[in-house]
């Protein structure tokens, strides 16, 4: 349950911060559904309507932290070739590896999640930090943990094209440099173990279609044949769990 309110909290934090801005100039018309008003100790409230605009913008933008910022775009893809290769065609769905990537992120992510609650979550709700410290903080655990996982040369690609570097350490790259550089480091390694996972399948299917053809059996099709002894041999060496188990060692989490 932390891991879930850790990141709801943080796409709440992300978005409202880049929104302050578009709240004060709101307030600035002193439209009476929407209104910010600062206090004597220089804290601002907003109107219910404001927070459960914040919110709802907030909950559409957390997919897409999800997708970008975590373990998922890897995990996804991986599973997705391993379906291809085995040849099921829709078996498992799509909705099944959805939720078995979805899970495994968070198995992954957890030791940040944790962090990530105990140190920015509870003190904002408890009212000992700010907003924006709060933010701050989680952005930085967070980039701790795409930086870590992207490749060096992607980083300097990204940092080369906007004109910036070199930085003196991990927390001294932009965010716009680093997100751009961890999805597409996260795009190579899955397309990489993508292609370890495909070539034993690829070989069955090759085998398969010699000796049918030896036979003369050309019209018959050699992904018929070779589904069954390609699930008989994801089987045998305990498929899911081996690459399960070898997609979650591949991610780096301090």
């Amino acid at each position: 349950m932390r891991f879930l309110v850790s990141i709801s909290f943080f796409a709440l934090f992300l978005f409202a911060f880049t929104n302050l801005g578009l709240a004060q100039s709101v307030s600035a018309f002193g439209l009476p559904a929407v209104t910010s008003v600062e206090g004597l100790d220089g804290d601002t409230t907003y109107s219910l309507s404001l927070q459960i605009l914040l919110l709802m913008t907030a909950l559409t933008v957390l997919p897409s932290l999800v997708l970008g910022m975590t373990a998922f775009t890897r995990i996804i893809i991986v599973l997705s070739i391993l379906r291809q290769a085995l040849g099921t065609q829709q078996t498992p769905p799509n909705q099944v590896l959805i939720a078995v990537a979805l899970f495994l992120s968070f198995y992954v992510m957890s030791p940040i999640f944790e962090v990530l609650y105990v140190e920015t979550v509870s003190p904002y709700l408890d009212g000992k930090i700010e907003m924006n410290v709060a933010l701050s903080q989680g952005l930085a655990m967070m980039k701790e943990f795409m930086v870590t996982n992207t490749r060096v040369d992607t980083l300097n690609l990204f940092a080369d094209m906007s004109g910036d570097g070199p930085f003196l350490d991990k927390q001294s790259i932009p965010l716009p440099i680093v997100l751009p550089a961890f999805i597409t480091s996260e795009l190579k390694t899955a397309f990489e173990i993508g292609f370890l996972i495909f070539l034993p399948f690829l070989v069955i299917d090759m085998v398969i279609a010699s000796i049918l053809m030896s036979l003369g059996m050309m019209m018959l099709s050699p992904m018929l044949i070779s589904l069954p002894f390609k699930l008989l041999l994801f089987v045998l060496v305990d498929g899911w769990a081996m690459t399960i188990g070898s997609l979650s060692a591949t991610f780096l989490v301090s």
